[in-house]
């Protein structure tokens, strides 16, 4: 199935959960967050399945001054 993430189409497994997700596009577990279809999604929820052409933002925190 198609998903986008940050944009980019990408092909995954229909069953990929948004942990499995990040992990294969080598997110870090820390530091980021996730919205699915622009509503943010808890950590909690990352282990629910990522529904078939499902937007997915990923954004990391960045320090800087």
């Amino acid at each position: 199935m198609t998903v986008t993430v940050n944009g980019r189409e990408l092909q995954v497994e229909e069953s990929v959960t948004i942990i499995a997700l990040l992990e294969s596009l080598g997110y870090p577990d820390r530091g980021i967050a996730v919205a699915l279809n622009r509503a943010v999604l808890p950590r909690s929820q990352w282990d629910r399945a990522v529904p078939a052409g499902a937007r997915v933002e990923v954004l990391t925190a960045v320090q800087g001054g």
